[in-house]
């Protein structure tokens, strides 16, 4: 027992220090709170896209048009998707460009960064220029009126009211173009029903010919650029 009491004592556990140093825990936070929004934003991603974009305005009206040619499933809706997605990022690209040029690089620079707040104020502005826009100022007063909140420009508009009147602006504007891509195609549908009715071919289900007229109408009057010509000339 003396033994082992004199060995104990004669080893000594050596001490361990890891010192990290202040400015490497600052470094540190400072990335993790920059990973933690960037998570933030992404979850949030989706909402943006339809809220806060031309995307809900594109995809009713491509919706709408192939309802009108009644030809169903056709363009599949991976299809009507994919070219509102590669649309809206076309229209957003100069606005996403303002947002990445004057919020993200200076919030993500290693030298000076911006505080976070300041990044979204900064990422704000053009998102709130894009949708004032393209925002009906009946929809916008609306909204004002119900919150009791008068503001004394469009740019002192709050952006809770901002974004719901934006989507309303948007879905009115979306089913107006559908309204002036059904008509055509309505025409279509009355003169072949009426020449089957004349021919007294009544048991002649009308869409078996409307629907191949409706196709050759649309490819000779080139219907695909068109529409979306004026999908873009109307966030020009």
């Amino acid at each position: 027992m003396i033994a082992v009491a004199a060995f104990a004592q004669a080893t000594s556990v050596p001490s361990i220090n890891i010192d990290l140093g202040a400015n490497s825990d600052k470094e540190q936070l400072s990335s993790s709170l920059k990973i933690l929004a960037l998570l933030t934003v992404l979850s949030i991603a989706p909402a943006l896209l339809i809220l806060t974009t031309a995307f809900t305005r594109i995809v009713i009206i491509l919706s709408l048009t192939r309802t009108a040619m009644g030809t169903q499933n056709i363009p599949p809706n991976q299809v009507i998707i994919g070219l509102s997605l590669f649309l809206t990022m076309f229209i957003m690209a100069p606005t996403y460009q303002k947002i990445n040029n004057d919020a993200i690089k200076p919030y993500m620079s290693e030298t000076n960064p911006i505080s976070m707040e300041e990044a979204i104020d900064r990422a704000e502005a053009p998102l709130r220029e894009f949708m004032l826009k393209n925002t009906y100022e009946s929809d916008l007063m609306m909204f004002q009126d119900f919150r009791g909140v008068k503001a004394k420009s469009r740019d002192d508009v709050e952006i809770m009211s901002l974004v719901p009147a934006f989507v309303i602006s948007e879905l009115k504007t979306a089913f107006i173009i559908g309204f002036y891509i059904f008509v055509p195609f309505i025409i279509i549908d009355l003169i072949v029903a009426s020449l089957l009715m004349g021919m007294g071919m009544m048991m002649m289900p009308p869409v078996v010919v409307s629907l191949p007229a409706k196709i050759l109408v649309f490819i000779l009057a080139d219907g695909w650029s068109v529409l979306i010509k004026a999908i873009l000339a109307g966030y020009a």
